[in-house]
């Protein structure tokens, strides 16, 4: 059995932290190994601990959640990072991409959601809710009828099919059956969606299907 997944947990507010905690200490795969209080300490625990994830808090004293993400992507780029806000706005999942994160969780709903959010960014996807979704597409639209900035068409159209499953969370195997090619013909495919487009990862690949309008509501 693999070992469970070590947390760092930031938020100023205590009894956020303890609730958080309990949420998170109670699955078996998930475990909180610090609490902080601000962006400053985050940094600095996550520099000495090396978790596998950390869930910042979006206002935090000294340091928001969002510029210490910014940080600890830098210098912890096989750290995943989830953000925790208070308020539903699909500009936070556009920073929250941008800080490096794979998303956003909402406090309210913490007790529902965070769980699906840590195993989401664990497997290198960005965990979206569906409002988040629907407005990307949308911009994305009416970027295209306008005549907006939209992302330059730089890969194949096989390259594109595979990016496309490969963001909605499909396995090399299930895509090789999926188009009837072998399992190394998709790897060669992600390697060079990888390479063409500056990318170091599925979660990035997964961006980048976004911001292309790739995925689906």
């Amino acid at each position: 059995m693999s070992r469970p997944v070590r947390i760092l947990l930031a938020d100023d507010h205590v009894l956020v932290r303890r609730g958080v905690r309990l949420i998170l200490d109670g699955e078996p795969d998930l475990t909180v190994v610090a609490e902080v209080g601000d962006g400053p300490e985050a940094i600095a625990r996550a520099r000495e601990l090396e978790p596998d994830l950390a869930i910042l808090d979006i206002a935090m004293p000294r340091l928001t959640g969002l510029q210490a993400a910014r940080e600890l992507a830098h210098d912890l780029p096989n750290m995943r990072i989830l953000l925790l806000t208070m308020y539903d706005n699909e500009q936070y999942f556009f920073e929250a991409l941008k800080a490096g994160a794979s998303g956003y969780v909402l406090k309210s709903v913490a007790d529902r959601d965070l769980i699906e959010a840590c195993r989401a960014a664990m497997r290198g996807e960005p965990f979206v809710y569906p409002e988040t979704v629907s407005a990307l597409v949308r911009d994305y639209l009416d970027r295209a009828r306008g005549g907006g900035d939209v992302p330059d068409k730089t890969i194949t159209d096989r390259e594109e099919e595979i990016l496309k499953l490969v963001a909605e969370g499909h396995s090399g195997k299930e895509i090789a059956d999926l188009l009837y090619i072998s399992a190394k013909t998709v790897e060669r495919h992600r390697a060079n969606l990888l390479q063409k487009l500056g990318l170091k990862d599925r979660l990035e690949l997964t961006r980048y299907a976004i911001r292309a309008g790739l995925i689906e509501p």
